[in-house]
């Protein structure tokens, strides 16, 4: 789960810096500062929403894999159990 989240967020940080810097390019020589950090705070409110379906979407991955486990484990049992 960390390694997923940390590349979702380096995905994120990166295309936010790259609209920064497209922006900056077409602006011209000296942008108000005011025009390039209203967009900016806007795309970093956004990602706030975000997070939170992504958690519900890992509880039921958890669910799953747990589930397995204990199917696996019952499956062992039952194997190992003498027939009688």
């Amino acid at each position: 789960m960390g390694q997923q989240s940390n590349k979702v967020i380096k995905r994120r940080r990166r295309k936010l810096y790259l609209r920064r810097k497209k922006a900056a390019a077409s602006a011209p020589a000296s942008p108000s500062l005011k025009k390039v950090a209203a967009p900016v705070a806007e795309e970093k409110a956004k990602p706030v929403a975000k997070k939170a379906p992504a958690k519900k979407a890992t509880a039921k991955k958890t669910a799953k894999k747990a589930a397995k486990k204990t199917a696996k484990k019952a499956a062992k049992k039952a194997a190992k159990k003498p027939e009688e």
